[in-house]
């Protein structure tokens, strides 16, 4: 059995600028997974960078409100809310609330730097 707490996983900021945690990689366990599962927040008032993966990706919300953009399409977030991105979407989220915006984040297959492109905002 694999448990991970997430203040036992290290935070880092990503390439988009996102604060992630990540809980589950096929890397970093014993076990093989496809996928992999991140904790991120965007702090009020942030943006990502614009950005695209090679794999698709589901982002779960989990407290705060945004504006989940996806290639041409924007559309308000919030609690409970699954947003499902396409491979090669250019995506980024915006932190509309007065709090953090805390989501998950599961890649199928799993993240890879070079399977993703941060593009110039």
């Amino acid at each position: 059995m694999i448990i991970k707490r997430l203040a036992d996983c290290e935070e880092f900021t990503a390439g988009d600028d996102s604060i992630l945690r990540e809980l589950l990689h096929s890397d970093k366990t014993a076990v093989r997974i496809r996928y992999s599962l991140a904790h991120a927040k965007v702090l009020p008032g942030q943006v990502t960078k614009p950005h695209r993966l090679k794999s698709s990706e589901v982002y779960y919300i989990i407290t705060g409100q945004g504006l989940m953009h996806i290639d041409e399409e924007a559309c308000e977030v919030g609690p409970e809310c699954a947003v499902y991105i396409p491979p090669n979407s250019t995506q980024f989220i915006e932190n509309t609330g007065s709090s953090d915006l805390l989501f998950l984040c599961i890649v199928d297959p799993a993240w890879r730097k070079t399977d993703e492109e941060v593009l110039a905002s």
